[in-house]
């Protein structure tokens, strides 16, 4: 992969051919007040006429970063899976998130119910003293909402499971990016029946028509 110089300048070109589907792992459910423990992420190829993104597994990242002192909260270790030690043995914070950035590059975002990872993301940046991811984020959750209305479905698993998508282990910030890429394609055709193109600026179109539709 090409190297690319860090800091980017918010305003550098979107790399419209790479388009990045991003989780996070948290301390818990507060994006003002809890840690982020590790990111997960890899990258989809747009391929045009109308076909879905192909998933790139070769493209991938993931990183647990290093906590000190780590969290003691047992039900949330139970959750995510990452534990105590490996939370004190993860990469140092800072070269962690310059990985992430070094690695996301100039790609646009996605994420289900994305604004929280959005807000993680950002906060960590903000406490590492570097400049926020420079990619638009779009939320799927958003999108799903929109172009499929007919399914009753709020949450990542109630999506997963009304198209009868496995993951090998929720709230596992790796398996749940791929879970999240699978969830896309599933979409796609009706993304692109209601986007012509269905580029990335179909996608926040359609996710800004939700925000529309529920009046803010």
């Amino acid at each position: 992969m090409t190297a690319l110089r860090w800091p980017l300048k918010r305003e550098a070109a979107l790399d419209d051919s790479r388009w990045i589907v991003l989780d996070v792992e948290a301390s818990g459910l507060d994006a003002a007040r809890d840690r982020l423990l590790a990111v997960a992420a890899l990258a989809l190829r747009p391929r045009g006429d109308g076909r879905a993104p192909a998933i790139e597994l070769g493209d991938s990242f993931e990183v647990v970063l290093r906590q000190d002192p780590a969290p003691l909260d047992k039900p949330n270790i139970l959750l995510h899976g990452i534990g105590v030690g490996a939370q004190r043995a993860g990469t140092d914070r800072r070269e962690g998130l310059l990985a992430l950035a070094g690695w996301v590059g100039r790609s646009p975002l996605i994420g289900f119910h994305s604004a929280f990872d959005e807000k993680m993301i950002h906060r960590a940046m903000r406490d590492a003293s570097l400049p926020d991811l420079p990619g638009p984020w779009v939320d799927l959750a958003a999108v799903a909402e929109v172009v499929r209305p007919d399914v009753r479905a709020r949450s990542l698993d109630e999506w997963l499971a009304a198209f009868g998508i496995e993951v090998a282990q929720r709230h596992q910030a790796a398996a749940d990016s791929l879970a999240t890429a699978e969830l896309l394609l599933r979409l796609w055709p009706h993304i692109v029946t209601q986007r012509a193109g269905a580029g990335f600026r179909g996608l926040t179109e359609l996710a800004a028509h939700r925000r529309w539709l529920k009046g803010g």
